[in-house]
Order: structure tokens, then sequence, then C-alpha cells
């Protein structure tokens, strides 16, 4: 238990201190133009690929073209095992962008040592504040880290890098869906937290059933919330049939069918009073053949 704590204690400075590092200095570090072919994404990269088939990525990649550079710096640090090369901080989409552009991309060069949970909490923290990841891409991020050790508990993640504790469940549930729930929507950067928690309660109570309506699903390139609706078999509800029952010109009474094929006739009883048996029997079989036409 000490030597647990003498991490955690460990960690948290070197966070507090890279938080104070930034802050200070990041005015002052050192930028280069480099050839973004140089720069290697890094282990913790959460920017899925269908992040760079977007229309505001398209747009930033105009905007970096028009500029003839991105203005805003990326952040990399040196990779030690591979000299000239670099491991991108933050910054995946200014760099993707200068890539497939063809251009040197402007990078702030951290050349100080930059543990890796000091990295992650760095890029955490930009993407965080520029408000553009994905519900799927952060849990990805966070899930990976778990994985991997870099944090022992998603409780000490979250105090680690200043965020709720409750905002790393919410992601976490996007990104641990199962694939073959995931591979319904059209881009896993659609599925929101919300819809995240809908589907996995379903799932938890009848997965096989939520599954095998997956399977159904896939290709058929529908909206979001439409997806949802048919994983948790929301179908709306049929309406009753209603229509008038007359005698002649006379309105006697309401036919209604009930979706589930029943049918109740209300008869007024003063209109009713004044049309003869016959003309009654005429007017219910008129309903009965109208009923049977619309049920075929």
């Amino acid at each position: 238990m000490l030597a647990f704590r003498g991490q955690m204690q460990a960690v948290e400075g070197e966070l507090s201190t890279l938080r104070e590092k930034l802050s200070l200095h990041q005015d002052s570090l050192p930028t280069k133009r480099l050839d973004p072919q140089l720069i290697e994404p890094s282990h913790w990269a959460n920017r899925h690929g269908d992040s760079f088939k977007t229309a505001e990525f398209a747009g930033l990649k105009a905007d970096i073209e028009k500029a003839g550079g991105n203005v805003q710096p990326i952040l990399v640090r040196p990779l030690s095992q591979k000299e000239g090369r670099y491991e991108l901080v933050f910054g995946h989409r200014r760099h993707r962008a200068s890539l497939e552009l063809g251009i040197p991309v402007l990078a702030m060069i951290w050349t100080d040592d930059l543990a890796d949970a000091e990295l992650f909490a760095a890029m955490d923290r930009e993407n965080r504040e520029r408000e553009d990841l994905s519900p799927y891409e952060q849990g990805s991020m966070y899930r990976r880290a778990l994985e991997e050790g870099l944090f022992p508990t998603q409780r000490r993640m979250a105090e680690q890098l200043g965020v709720s504790h409750t905002w790393i469940q919410k992601t976490l549930r996007v990104a641990q869906l199962p694939p073959a729930i995931l591979e319904c929507f059209k881009s896993p950067l659609d599925v929101t937290c919300r819809q995240a928690e809908v589907i996995q309660a379903s799932l938890d109570k009848d997965g096989r059933g939520v599954l095998k309506r997956a399977e159904k699903l896939r290709g058929q390139q529908l909206a979001a919330s439409a997806v949802v609706s048919r994983l948790l078999d929301n179908k709306p509800a049929a309406k009753a049939q209603q229509m008038d029952v007359r005698a002649g010109d006379k309105l006697i009474g309401k036919a209604t069918l009930a979706p589930d094929g029943g049918m109740t006739i209300d008869l007024k009883g003063a209109a009713v009073g004044s049309a003869s048996n016959d003309e009654i029997l005429q007017a219910v079989r008129a309903i009965l053949d109208k009923f049977n036409r619309t049920a075929g």
C-alpha cells in the first residue's frame, strides 16, 4: 500500500509539474517547421480515421492551405530511439492536414523530459479545451491508458486529469460498446454518451436480442437516432382506426378497429332510434366491408 501511494504521489507530482511548465513556458518553446513525415502519431493517439473525413477537417485543411501552413503550432517531443524523428503530443488534425497537403508543419518542440503520463495529460487537456473530440475518441483514449496501466483506476485518472469521474465513465461506455453495435452506425463518432447509456442498458437486459437486431442494421447507413430506436426495438405504436357508421345520410355511431384486430361499434341511441333495423344492419355490414378492405 505504501509503495502504491508513493507511485501515485510521484505521478501526481509529474502532472502538476507539467501543467506548470506548459502554462509558464508554452509561449517560449522553440518552434520549427518540420517535415510532417518525420512526425509519428502518439501511442495515445485519439483520432479515429473518420475524423479526417468530416467537413470540419476539410475546412481546417483549406484554411491551412490558404495560409501557407498552420498558424497554431502543434506540440512534439523528440523520439530518443529515432534520431531526427518526433512523437506528436497534440495537434493531430493540423499534422494530418499538413501531411496531406505536402507542406511543412509548424511545431513546438518539447526538449525537456516528458513522461508518458505527462504527455497523456497534455494531450487530454488540449483536446478538452478545444472541445473537438467525440465521446468515442475520448473514451478510446481513456480506455487504452487504463488497459496499459498508465493510471491504476478510473477515479485516479479523473483526479489526475482534472475531470469528473462521471465524464470518464460516460466516454468509456461509448468506447466499450461491442464492435457489432458500433458497426451499425455510419461512424462511431456519431454515438452520444446518452445513446451509449441506453444501448448498454438494453444489452444488459437482452443482449442476445439487441445483437440479433444489430446484424440486420449493419450497412443500412441510418441516422444515429434511427439505429438506436431499432436496436432497442422501439417500434412506433400502431394507431386505432375509426370510421363513421351511417344509415343513409344519418350518422348513427363510430366503429373502431384496434391494432390487435379487435373491433368495437358504438351506436348513438337517439340516432339509432330514427333508423330501421334493416338500415342499421346494412350500415354495420358496410362498415365491416370497409374494414376488411383496409386490412387486406
